[in-house]
């Protein structure tokens, strides 16, 4: 089997039958995966996918108290714009345009670390990056972690289903799958260590940092808006980290082609340019599928994209040293012009800003 195909945990219904189709599981067949999945005490070796709905359950409290012990109508505005907005860009700046992607690079870890860890942790690098490598070069086809065709709920629950590193890679298949972050500054486990936890990243590391996270965000909000600030922006994290999965179905049309001319370039998948996921984090899907390892994925000018602000502004104050761009290829190979109307006249190629 190709690497690619081998990297992942393969879920115990199968991604593909004998003639190659899609399998699509049951209900029942999600619930049993996903439970078994983060079974520790079957193996310790499940704790990546375990400790990614662990954060969630720890997040139910500050839920709890936010809805009936500190609800009022300032925080739920800001349970709503740290939710849509704050996490959601962040999400797009760290885990996909930079630790997947790596469409721009950092002057100093320091500024790496930052960017990590501007907003509440939720999940670790690894569930996100390895399995979005895989899904850019199997969209919409089985072996897709999260592939719409199969239901929304196989992209809900593909964290824990579908996401997980295989815990039986080769040395050399390891050493491949390790550089996926070997930039992102996550501390990696040895390839003896992998085969004690069958896990890219360090446990201790990894829940290490979680704390820290959590402890100084949580007293930064304390200090701005007491606990009930906190908790609204801990719940609103919750609210992203859940909703988040829903995105792999809508963003690649709910199994469904439904590709609109002048707005969907890419019709070698089924990703589509959304309004809301667009404005509100950058994730101009359609675009994003064009160019993976592009900085920016607002080509056109109603294309807000808050996540290439972020990093153009990192750029002119020196924190990102380089970042590649690829609107004025996406202009000039649709023969567009900066209005994103018909235009005949060439742009300049696609490059990296040094």
């Amino acid at each position: 089997m190709a690497f690619i195909d081998n990297v992942l945990q393969t879920p115990s219904y199968g991604w593909a039958n004998s003639d190659g189709k899609l399998i699509t599981p049951s209900l029942k067949q999600l619930y049993s995966e996903a439970f078994s999945r983060i079974n520790v005490f079957k193996s310790k070796r499940n704790w990546i996918p375990f400790i990614n709905w662990f954060m969630a359950i720890c997040m139910l409290p500050f839920l709890f108290f936010f809805l009936f012990s500190y609800f009022s109508l300032p925080f739920l505005g800001a349970f709503i714009l740290y939710a849509m907005i704050i996490m959601s860009t962040h999400g797009t700046i760290w885990f996909h345009r930079y630790s997947t992607h790596r469409a721009y690079t950092f002057s100093h870890p320091f500024w790496r670390f930052i960017t990590q860890n501007l907003v509440l942790r939720t999940f670790p690098e690894e569930i996100y990056v390895v399995s979005h490598h895989v899904h850019h070069l199997k969209s919409d086809m089985p072996g897709d972690p999260y592939n719409s065709n199969a239901g929304i709920m196989y992209c809900m629950l593909s964290d824990v289903n579908h996401q997980s590193v295989a815990k039986n890679l080769s040395e050399e298949e390891y050493k491949k799958a390790s550089h996926f972050l070997s930039h992102t500054g996550v501390m990696i486990n040895s390839y003896a260590q992998y085969l004690k936890w069958g896990s890219i990243a360090n446990p201790f590391y990894t829940v290490g940092l979680w704390i820290l996270n959590w402890s100084f965000w949580y007293g930064i909000f304390f200090l701005i808006g007491g606990h009930g600030l906190a908790c609204a922006l801990f719940s609103g994290a919750l609210f992203w980290f859940v909703l988040v999965r829903a995105f792999n179905y809508t963003g690649h049309g709910g199994g469904k082609v439904k590709h609109v001319d002048g707005i969907d370039y890419d019709r070698s998948n089924m990703s589509i340019n959304q309004t809301r996921p667009g404005l509100f984090s950058g994730e101009w899907h359609n675009n994003h599928h064009l160019y993976p390892d592009s900085a920016r994925a607002g080509f056109l000018p109603y294309q807000i994209d808050l996540a290439w602000i972020y990093i153009w502004t990192m750029k002119r104050l020196g924190a990102v040293s380089s970042y590649r761009d690829s609107k004025a290829h996406f202009l000039k190979r649709f023969s567009l012009n900066k209005e994103g109307k018909p235009l005949m006249a060439t742009h300049e190629e696609v490059g990296v800003v040094e």
